[in-house]
């Protein structure tokens, strides 16, 4: 088995100057004949596959940080970083660097870093091969350190030699026992110059300095410091806060003396770099990556030192839910597990799923289900954070235990419940808790993030189980307001949290004074008739649900803004994808109220559809009578074989068989219609058969058409008794018969030829 020295993690800095996973493998060193040379390779853990393959070079500038990180940069701006399980195995991949660059091993940067250009190393090289000479240590010359110290920020090269004279000199302790002497006789001047120096230092952006400044016994003095920024009157109290009013809470006692260092330490630079430290331009922003990175790698040290104590995740949970526990004890676990879940957004895919896999196991779930309830805010939130950093990675997760609940478990004591519960309970002002909340349920529903679920039936089985135990409780507070014409209450609080729960009850929404509810409502409506499934349409057109939508627009009285588009996108995707059952309610119901609305189009668009559609019913109608007629009158209709020329089917033609198909085929006659409109049908068909008879060609061997006739007798030979049934079919065609012929040729078969075994072979 491989040595779990080499097991690394791989990163590299993206655009965004955070570090990305790239994946868990082992790491080695050998000679690659493609590179020409000793390479770092790094290969998967999981299939072995080539992670990383990157060739040694004499020139590229290693840094060993923390003592289980590699850092380096591979070409422009691609930064990469491998950390290591073992401070063991980081050594003899440093020692390898080295060995390659002809480096000691005791150091912990292999080159001089330059990231200028061609015509900056050019102009610098003088100053790059000169090390900076810091002036003595001494409270008079600290405006001659402080001006050093800003001007060597403009030239990478002369960053590095400033760090480089820093480190050596032990200049920052040496700093920081001036501040001492500083504080003590007060000398406000030397204090700012020792804030400009500061400031300067962090945005050299080295890590060797870093280890220095964030060490216990010097973390607080650089944070002394920062606190005598000159452009304020007073200076800042930042170590009073981290030394007493920031105190850390142990839920569980940590018997881990490094990770509860590690732990304060983390806090602590986190503080500096979003509290302390003034807020970087644009052009500085980039110079704090490194400390960027050394809080990245802290958080996640921090998570898989957790982790690794089995016994302190256990204990934690079951204090967690034992029913002893006060609920100030509860408050501080739940904030423990806020920022352990915090932390591990830096894990990689895979770890990050093993890492909730863990706590799901150990309980987190049915923990939850006791901490979102109970009445203090700060267990509150950060509960709703903890569920919402596992249903954002893993909503399957969170289904599959609802599911289980299904047979064993009140429906209030359900966690879907308890979520829905708490969201209309929330008593804030702007609904944060809600609103959070419904962006939980919003993922937990969403079913395109169930079709990619490894398990098939989870879609049903999941939305099943919403709509038979949830539901109910979801729309509640919208039944309640909704029992009139209008809604019932209308403060501010209500209609927030009506707009998170979005046909007839919620329509009564669109008479809302408030218009994003009124869009909710709308919202919901176009969703529904974007299903073009006629059951909803006919349940629309049944309560005559268009109502609040036309009132809601006459009201705005055509106004230009968002409700007035959102309206008339609903007809125009009505009027486009052609509804009939829609278009037809709209115009005949509200076409008298809004023909007059002239500054779009889309009503008369609706209009002229509805009167092309009612055109083309009454030509259907009138055909079907005819049709209905001649059934009734003619016992037998005769139908010949026949072959077509190529022509297209004249008017009358093509009328009559394209509405043969919407016969009923069982349709009752009205008898005392056939005798009032005989002669009417009857001449109607008399000219098709007519116009049928004198276009063909009365020969033995010339293309035969159907002929329709009230003769008792066929005319030909080759000729076969349709029923009514038949005839609602439209023509039939029999097997062998060939479509189209060569002008002047032959029938197929000869007009006494026997065909009556044949059956017809219906399309």
């Amino acid at each position: 088995m491989t040595d779990t020295r080499r097991r690394v993690k791989l990163y590299a800095l993206n655009a965004d100057r955070q570090w990305d996973d790239r994946g868990t493998g082992h790491v080695s060193s050998c000679f690659v004949e493609r590179l020409k040379g000793t390479s770092l390779l790094v290969r998967a853990e999981s299939d072995g596959t080539l992670l990383l393959e990157s060739k040694i070079q004499p020139d590229t500038a290693y840094q060993k940080q923390q003592d289980t990180l590699i850092v380096w940069s591979e070409g422009d701006n691609f930064d990469l970083a491998l950390s290591f399980q073992e401070k063991a195995g980081c050594d003899e991949i440093w020692e390898k660097i080295c060995q390659v660059q002809g480096k000691d091993p005791s150091v912990e940067i292999t080159q001089d870093i330059v990231e200028e250009s061609e015509d900056e190393r050019f102009d610098e090289m003088s100053d790059s091969v000169q090390p900076v000479e810091l002036p003595a240590c001494e409270m008079g010359r600290l405006e001659d350190i402080s001006e050093l110290v800003n001007s060597c920020l403009v030239s990478p090269a002369r960053k590095d030699k400033l760090a480089a004279a820093l480190e050596s000199q032990h200049y920052i302790k040496k700093l920081l026992n001036l501040f001492h002497m500083c504080e003590d006789i007060e000398n406000i001047e030397g204090l700012h110059h020792l804030y400009e120096i500061f400031k300067s230092i962090f945005l050299l952006n080295k890590n060797t300095l870093f280890d220095t400044m964030f060490a216990d016994d010097t973390i607080f003095d650089v944070v002394g410091c920062l606190e005598y920024d000159p452009g304020l009157p007073q200076p800042k109290k930042h170590r009073e806060y981290l030394k007493e009013l920031a105190k850390f809470r142990e839920a569980i006692p940590i018997k881990n003396k490094d990770l509860l260092a590690k732990i304060h330490q983390t806090y602590r630079v986190q503080y500096i770099q979003d509290i302390v430290l003034p807020t970087p331009t644009v052009f500085e922003d980039n110079l704090l990556s490194t400390l960027s990175s050394f809080i990245f790698f802290n958080k996640v040290e921090i998570v898989k030192l957790i982790e690794e104590d089995e016994k302190f995740l256990t204990d934690l949970f079951k204090l967690l839910m034992d029913v002893k526990t006060p609920d100030s004890k509860r408050r501080d676990l739940v904030l423990f597990l806020k920022e352990f879940c915090n932390f591990s957004q830096n894990l990689q895919p895979q770890d990050k799923d093993a890492f909730y896999k863990t706590l799901v196991s150990l309980g987190i779930l049915p923990a939850l289900e006791i901490t979102l309830s109970i009445d203090d805010q700060k267990t509150k939130t950060a509960s709703i954070d903890i569920l919402t950093y596992i249903v954002e990675f893993s909503p399957s997760v969170v289904r599959d235990y609802t599911l289980q609940q299904a047979n064993n478990t009140e429906e209030e004591q359900m966690l879907l419940n308890i979520v829905i519960e708490q969201m209309l309970r929330d008593q804030d002002p702007e609904l944060g808790g809600a609103v959070q909340l419904m962006g939980v349920l919003r993922i937990l529903l969403d079913p395109e993030s169930m079709l990619a679920s490894v398990n098939k039936s989870e879609k049903v089985d999941f939305l099943n189980f919403f709509y038979k135990h949830s539901i109910q409780t979801l729309i509640a507070p919208l039944l309640q307001n909704t029992t009139g014409e209008k809604p019932s209450k209308e403060d501010y609080h209500t209609v927030q949290l009506l707009g998170l729960d979005l046909l007839r009850r919620i329509l009564v929404l669109m008479r809302c004074t408030h218009t994003f509810l009124v869009l909710g409502a709308l919202r919901f409506m176009r969703k529904i008739i974007a299903l073009k499934d006629e059951y909803y349409n006919r349940y629309i057109i049944k309560g005559s649900l268009f109502a609040p939508v036309v009132d809601a627009f006459l009201r705005n009285n055509g106004r230009y803004n968002l409700l007035d588009s959102a309206i008339l996108e609903l007809f125009e995707f009505i009027k486009l994808e052609d509804i009939k059952s829609l278009c037809s309610h709209v115009v005949e119901n509200y076409g008298k109220i809004l023909e007059d609305v002239e500054y779009v189009q889309t009503f008369k668009a609706l209009k002229t559809r509805y009167d092309q559609h009612q055109d083309k019913l009454k030509e259907r109608d009138r055909v079907s009578g005819s049709v209905a007629v001649a059934e009734a009158v003619v016992p037998s209709l005769l139908r010949t074989r026949y072959r077509r020329e190529a022509r297209q089917p004249d008017d009358e033609e093509e009328m009559w068989f394209n509405d043969d198909d919407e016969l009923e085929d069982d349709a009752p006659l009205d008898a005392a219609a056939t005798h009032a409109t005989a002669h009417h049908a009857l001449d109607a068909i008399g000219k098709i058969v007519e116009k049928k008879v004198c276009s063909s060609t009365e020969t033995v061997n010339g293309p035969s058409r159907v002929l329709l006739s009230t003769s008792p007798k066929p005319v030909h030979t080759d000729v076969q008794v349709s029923t009514p049934r038949l005839l609602n079919k439209g023509l039939v065609d029999y097997d062998g018969d060939s479509d189209e012929e060569d002008e002047g040729g032959t029938s197929a078969h000869t007009p006494g030829e026997e065909r009556d075994a044949k059956r017809p072979r219906l399309a």
